[in-house]
């Protein structure tokens, strides 16, 4: 097989989507703008094919797959399992390296010619009920499968790890050895930016109201699936409505589930809270802009990507002291000790209060988030892939 470091033709990479009908904003994001900033400026050396076959829904239709939540779950383990890998088994000999981007789907690498596959592991998190048994249990059929995928992760020639932190723990756990395993870096979209873009300011008033001169606008961007602690969210949000009562919580990525609705109305902040659905980037960055204060309040990240758009905004974060965050916001951010609402609390408040008291100290913060996020670059990011697969690609000869 020819290859283009060797012999001057294009290496044939096949960047590997999650299905659409999946919903997972974060994965499709970092497919999407990989596979744009290859073809802009790599494209003498890479030829990179978007691959994502197309879901077939054997038990549900589009329109009320939210009211049978089991029959799709049913829909995605056979297109997973079934369909995708015979979709692949019809295109493996037409790329010379195969990407995939979400670590969830390495079950596929099972599929793939060995020695031409690598993946992005953005967390640990879908490995959990094999990795902390004890921390969280499932049933057997659900930790087959995720045997299966790790299985599959392990053949991966190479796992590109989007933090340091993420490196660590795949190491610590010996679900790659260090030689197979490095560190990409994602990036931060270039509309993430502090500079007013009145069409999309006009849209996020459209769809929260004007910003008010006395609105303390809190902002969260992220799903509410456990780690992400939304219980904490809202506790901390209404020790800060307690001091700011013209305060809004802004949630964006979805609706809350069940449980945090009945949280949300025991607190009584039904008339304080604003929860959007996924907004277009250009849209959400005019909400990181009009934010008083971003909260991110997980429990466990391999990332951060709301941390860095945020400061890429000039936007104020208080995080919970975890190392991905810590990692990503260095000194740019406030950090409280994962899950001490009261921590947080005073220290939103400090930040609020700081704001409108000594605007100078709140410029040179605004000042440190942006030259923090600029460390965040998509392009930097597709020079490492692209290296990457001339790397895998020379040595799968």
């Amino acid at each position: 097989m020819q290859m283009a470091g060797m012999f001057g033709k294009r290496v044939r990479a096949a960047i590997l989507c999650d299905f659409a009908e999946e919903n997972w904003p974060s994965m499709d994001l970092v497919a999407r703008v990989l596979w744009e900033k290859l073809q802009a400026e790599h494209s003498r050396k890479i030829d990179a094919v978007l691959v994502r076959p197309t879901f077939r829904r054997r038990f549900t239709q589009p329109s009320i797959v939210h009211s049978l939540p089991a029959m799709f779950n049913a829909d995605r383990i056979l297109n997973r399992f079934i369909d995708y890998p015979r979709a692949l088994k019809r295109i493996r000999n037409q790329f010379d390296v195969f990407h995939l981007t979400d670590h969830s789907y390495s079950h596929l690498l099972h599929y793939l010619p060995n020695g031409r596959a690598l993946v992005t592991c953005h967390d640990l998190d879908s490995f959990r009920c094999i990795l902390e048994p004890a921390l969280e249990a499932r049933s057997w059929p659900f930790r087959m499968m995720t045997r299966r995928i790790v299985e599959g992760l392990r053949k991966a020639s190479t796992v590109a790890c989007v933090s340091e932190t993420t490196r660590a723990q795949l190491l610590r756990y010996g679900l790659a050895t260090a030689e197979r395993a490095t560190t990409i870096l994602n990036g931060v979209d270039a509309i993430f930016t502090p500079a007013c873009n009145a069409e999309a300011d006009r849209e996020a008033e459209r769809l929260i109201g004007p910003a008010a001169p006395e609105a303390v606008e809190i902002l969260h961007v992220g799903s509410t699936i456990p780690r992400k602690r939304i219980d904490v969210l809202l506790r901390v949000f209404a020790g800060i409505h307690e001091h700011f009562r013209a305060a809004k919580l802004i949630r964006v990525s979805g609706p809350f589930t069940a449980s945090q609705n009945a949280l949300l109305g025991q607190l009584e902040l039904e008339n304080a809270t604003t929860v959007l659905p996924f907004v277009p980037t250009a849209i959400l960055a005019a909400l990181y802009r009009r934010a008083a204060l971003v909260l991110i309040t997980s429990e466990a990240e391999g990332f951060g990507l709301p941390m860095v758009e945020a400061m890429a905004c000039g936007a104020a974060v208080v995080a919970s002291d975890i190392p991905a965050l810590r990692e990503v916001g260095s000194d740019a951010a406030w950090f409280t000790e994962q899950g001490d609402v009261d921590g947080m609390i005073r220290r939103a408040l400090e930040v609020l209060r700081n704001r409108e008291t000594d605007s100078v100290e709140a410029l040179r913060q605004r000042e440190r988030a942006i030259a923090n996020a600029a460390r965040f670059s998509w392009t930097e990011c597709a020079r490492q892939y692209a290296a990457l697969y001339q790397c895998v690609a020379e040595s799968s000869i």
